[in-house]
Parts: structure tokens; C-alpha cells; sequence
């Protein structure tokens, strides 16, 4: 049986010479939680819920079978969905333990709390307790909301350059997208994220788009698996997504604080 290759860290594998992972990534920028590639090509992340198949009746499985069909039928978009597993992160949750446990007043209740804590801590520390994300990706590209002519598809026009394009010499660089075609193709991009939320929770799962700080941080704990749990992104600790309503998705209301789906 084949070993598995373990994903290689770009931060640590980083020497005095290589490149920034920066430089090595094909994104310009993550802007109001979409990430925009070269080309006026977009994509924007969702995350969700997951229900147990297994503990479903036939006919309830069955419900869940057809209506996943029809959600793929209703699309007229390629979509990726994509499965996240990583170490489960508790230390925010010892921290917090601590800082209420330093707060109290009761002895019993401090002691009660300091054994609970050590307890946890040794738990986890010798066994490796994993936690699964899963995670839709909807693309969008401006040429999709606009017509090229012949000269403009030869020359490769694209959004924010000029023409006689260069994309300089990072893998994401290229021209910047102005701030009229973001607005214009981040509408339609919302559309399909709305049409692909409300057709998820038509199953029964609860579905929530990234943010800003949601996709950098995804970002970072995938090109860097081993750096990240060491150093982690700052406020990665506030991040859990609510699911959002369907008006947000395209009136682009920001949500507070709560970022992660609960399970």
C-alpha cells in the first residue's frame, strides 16, 4: 500500500532564497470575502453543514437523494465542493476556560475548573482529534457578463489592463480590477452564491459565505498546515460564521463576529 505524501509546508519549507508563498499563489487580492485571480475571475467560498446520512430512513435518504439531484440540475454554473480535515484546535477554548476560571469567586469551583482544564489538555495532547469543513467554491468570470470581440479574446484582454497586457513577473499579478467591473461581477457572483445557498438549505444543511478574514485564514491553514498551528492569523479566535440570510448574500450586510457554522 502506497504511503500517503504529506502536504508540504510553503512557509516552512521557505529558505533565505525562495520565493514569498505570496508570490507563489494565483490571487491578486480577497476583497469583501471574494477572491479575485487574474483575469477578472472570481470566486467566492461557502461553508457547511454536514447531517448524518446513515441515521436518515429510506425515505428520508431518498428525499435527500432527489433533492440534491435537482439542486445540480438547477445549476447553469460549474461549482467545486471540497473537504477540509484538520487537527481540532482547542486552545482558544482553554483559554477562555482559564480566564473565567481566574474570574471566580468560589474555591470549589476554581479547582473544579483547573481539573477539568489539565484534564482536556492531556486528552487531546495524546490523541489527534480531527475535525471535517466542508467548503463550495462558486466561480465567476467577467467575460461571462461581457461580449469580447475577436481582437480583445487574441490579445487575452482582461479587466485593469491595458493593451498590450503583461502580467509582470508574480504569478498573481496582472492588472488590478477596478472598482466598477468588482462591483459589477461581484453582484452576479452573490446571485449564483445565493442560488447555491438557498438550494443547500432546500436539503437541510445550513450554509454561510466566507469572509475576508474567513478565506485568508483558509488560505493560510492550507499552504501552511504545520505553521498554522503554531502561528495562527490574529482574531482567528472570534472567527465562527452564522448562516447568513438569503438578502445578506447580495445586499452584502456584514455579520459579527460569528463566522463558523455550528455543528
Amino acid at each position: 500500500m502506497a504511503s500517503q505524501k504529506p502536504i508540504p509546508d510553503m512557509q516552512e519549507d521557505a529558505g533565505k532564497d525562495s520565493p514569498a508563498t505570496q508570490d507563489l499563489l494565483p490571487v491578486q487580492e480577497v476583497r469583501d470575502g471574494i477572491i479575485i485571480l487574474p483575469g477578472g475571475v472570481l470566486r467566492a467560498v461557502l461553508i457547511a453543514s454536514s447531517l448524518n446520512f446513515a441515521l436518515k430512513s429510506e425515505d428520508e435518504q431518498n428525499a435527500i437523494i432527489y433533492a440534491f439531484q435537482d439542486f445540480l440540475n438547477a445549476l447553469d454554473f460549474p461549482l467545486e465542493i471540497s473537504v477540509s480535515s484538520r487537527r481540532l484546535d482547542i486552545d482558544p477554548y482553554l483559554e477562555d476556560l482559564k480566564r473565567r476560571r481566574d474570574g471566580q469567586q468560589n474555591e470549589l469551583l476554581r479547582l473544579q475548573m483547573t481539573e477539568y482544564i489539565n484534564f482536556v489538555g492531556e486528552l487531546v495532547k495524546g490523541n489527534d482529534i480531527m475535525t471535517k469543513s466542508f467548503f463550495i467554491t462558486v466561480p465567476f468570470s467577467f467575460f461571462e457578463s461581457r461580449r469580447l470581440s475577436l481582437k480583445d479574446k487574441m490579445l487575452g484582454a482582461v479587466p485593469g489592463k491595458n493593451a498590450k497586457g503583461g502580467t509582470g513577473k508574480k504569478r498573481g499579478g496582472g492588472g488590478k480590477m477596478d472598482e466598477a467591473t468588482f462591483e459589477q461581477s461581484r453582484k452576479q457572483l452573490l446571485q449564483r452564491v445565493e442560488q447555491v445557498a438557498v438550494g443547500l438549505r432546500g436539503i437541510g444543511l445550513r450554509v454561510a459565505p466566507l469572509q475576508t478574514q474567513e478565506v485568508l485564514e483558509l488560505l493560510y491553514n492550507a499552504y501552511n498546515p504545520k505553521t498554522s498551528r503554531n502561528q495562527r492569523l490574529a482574531n482567528v479566535g472570534l472567527l465562527q460564521a452564522d448562516e447568513s440570510n438569503p438578502a445578506d448574500l447580495t445586499q452584502h450586510v456584514q455579520r459579527r463576529n460569528n463566522l463558523w457554522v455550528e455543528r
